[in-house]
């Protein structure tokens, strides 16, 4: 498991790049006492400055209803470790049960909008602020956020890029494929000038 020490603050202008490669990420939620996670396999960026990205999450989720209410969620990217736990919190609903009680998940309060963010297995976090476009909301279940806060294990991030080597797999991160099937990324190939 990761040890928070080894999380730093993410320049904003660097944000994206914790999702430019496509991984599956864990979007969590929260609105008072209630709370959810779940997987998403679409999310993108799609503004550098200000940093800000689109994730795709069903209308009809509990976690969409979460974000509505509060127009806050994070975006947590999981690494190896936990690709059961990624596969199983997108296979339940946050309305039949406290899926972080359930699964043991270890979250804290992010540090601007206090959504639930993951350290322990994952690789970087995000905190997003919705920016509502009702339309793409509705008709393509795409949600459109801010970055106002992120932060990348550094073992597998560090000074604005992905380092992904045999000494830090666990934290590699990871891409579903269908039917409970992921692949992670592998190592770090650098191009010749």
């Amino acid at each position: 498991m990761t040890n928070s020490s080894d999380f730093r603050p993410v320049a904003l202008e660097h944000a994206s790049r914790l999702i430019n490669h496509g991984p599956t990420v864990l979007v969590t939620s929260a609105d008072g006492s209630r709370r959810n996670i779940m997987a998403a396999a679409w999310s993108m960026p799609v503004e550098f400055t200000p940093p800000r990205i689109a994730v795709v999450i069903d209308k009809h989720t509990y976690t969409r209803e979460l974000i509505a209410k509060t127009g806050t969620f994070a975006i947590c990217i999981p690494g190896t470790a936990l690709v059961d736990l990624t596969y199983a919190v997108g296979s339940a609903s946050g309305r039949d049960l406290d899926k972080f009680a359930h699964c043991g998940i270890d979250a804290k309060a992010g540090p601007v909008l206090g959504m639930p963010v993951i350290e322990g297995g994952c690789s970087a976090w995000l905190e997003c602020r919705l920016i509502p476009e009702r339309h793409t909301e509705d008709a393509y279940d795409t949600c459109f956020a801010e970055v106002v806060a992120a932060a990348a294990d550094a073992r597998v991030f560090v000074n604005g890029h992905w380092t992904f080597d045999s000494g830090n797999a666990a934290l590699h991160t990871i891409h579903h494929l269908g039917g409970g099937n992921f692949v992670s990324a592998g190592n770090t190939i650098r191009a010749r000038a």
